[in-house]
């Protein structure tokens, strides 16, 4: 459960820390007509909400868990548990240029408030020594991803220790 909790204090920490960002939305085919709306993107965790969404739910940020470790070091009572999160980020905007500064207003939105506060819900620490790696997709005329514009984070988090039932 542990990873499922640092996923939900992620989601929380992602809505507070970019709640104030203004970024176009996708229009939906009944808003064609209507001039553009703009907000806050949407924050999933592991998956988005229906299949097929990548496009229609832009801008969002998908927190996955993607790996674990547990591992017990000689004399420890307990393992250090780290978890290793992707985050995936999607903005959407039919000017090239703007879109890609959209995108890299969001990740460096996060990834400032990720490192000035270091630990979210008083239990998960992002680890520095790992360091903290962000990656916006280049876009070139033969795979061109536009009005869609694509990045993503690698951190990793140091979890709180499980207690053991039995002594070893």
């Amino acid at each position: 459960m542990t990873r499922v909790i640092l996923l939900e204090q992620l989601k929380a920490f992602t809505i507070a820390a970019t709640r104030d960002l203004l970024l176009p939305l996708v229009p939906q085919e009944e808003e064609l007509l209507l001039p553009p709306r703009y907000g806050p993107p949407g924050v999933y965790r592991m998956r988005l909400p229906e299949f097929g969404a990548a496009t229609r739910k832009a801008p969002y940020i998908l927190h996955q868990a993607v790996t674990g470790k547990d591992v017990q070091k000689p004399g420890d009572r307990t393992p250090d548990s780290s978890a290793v999160v992707r985050t995936v980020f999607c903005v959407y905007c039919k000017d090239e240029e703007e879109g890609g500064l959209y995108l890299l207003n969001v990740m460096e939105r996060l990834r400032i408030a990720l490192l000035e506060q270091v630990v979210i819900g008083k239990q998960f620490r992002l680890d520095l020594k790992e360091g903290l790696e962000s990656l916006a997709y280049p876009d070139d005329a033969s795979s061109s991803t536009a009005p869609y514009y694509l990045g993503e984070m690698v951190s990793q988090w140091k979890l709180p220790p499980v207690g053991r039932k039995v002594a070893l």
